[in-house]
């Protein structure tokens, strides 16, 4: 017994010494993710005669539901202007996407979709429905948690100034700790206690914290 306990101990420092950090692998599979989800919008978009990109134009003017300038399109998606300019020329060109006025300021141009753009960004949508099998899998106490997770990741990008800012629970100035015993956050916009499992992604009531109060709600999450 003795001798097994210690080819253990021999085996457990192995794999401490020759082992990458626990961040380095979950980056790693994170990347796997993002190659596989890739992979998936080239082949759907392919289909559609679409690139990636232009998907993620059109499923960005239906997720706000309200037109938006060239440079916000560029700024969500974290792309250049000339990419942004490029992709919205190609939709426009197919009839999915039109230009009109900017509701704040006429003299602007605005993007919105047309009747066969909603119709193709509800496509879109799906193309990144095949990873939801994959979290299905999950017990609903971890996909709870593995959602809290990844929006603490994204706040912490943002607060890096390494990713735009999302439109996340996390980081909206409305997000409060909870004082009752029923809920751990609270939203001041709603008035409305928040748990955990209803944190939003992208919400379209968000008012995004200073630039210098970010750090304030990842803290305290």
């Amino acid at each position: 017994m003795r001798a097994l306990r210690s080819v253990a101990v021999h085996v457990a420092g192995f794999f401490e010494a020759h082992s990458d950090s626990i961040a380095s692998r979950a980056a790693l599979a994170l990347s796997k993710l993002g190659l596989a989800m890739r992979n998936r919008a080239w082949a759907f978009a392919g289909e559609r005669g679409l690139t990636p990109t232009q998907g993620q134009v059109l499923v960005l003017l239906r997720t706000r539901g309200v037109p938006l300038r060239l440079g916000q399109v560029a700024e969500e998606l974290a792309i250049s202007a000339p990419t942004a300019s490029d992709s919205v020329r190609a939709l426009v060109d197919k009839g999915l996407v039109s230009k009109t006025r900017a509701r704040d300021d006429a003299r602007a141009v605005a993007l919105e979709l047309t009747s066969a753009g909603r119709q193709e960004a509800e496509r879109a949508l799906s193309w990144q429905d095949f990873l939801l099998s994959g979290i299905e899998a999950l017990a609903p106490a971890e996909q709870e948690a593995f959602l809290a997770l990844l929006l603490k990741i994204l706040g912490a990008l943002v607060e890096r100034g390494q990713v735009p800012m999302q439109r996340t629970c996390l980081l909206c100035r409305y997000f409060r700790a909870s004082d009752s015993a029923n809920a751990v956050y609270h939203c001041s916009r709603l008035d409305a206690p928040l748990s955990r499992r209803h944190l939003r992604v992208d919400c379209p009531d968000h008012a995004p914290v200073r630039d210098d109060a970010v750090r304030r709600p990842i803290a305290a999450f």
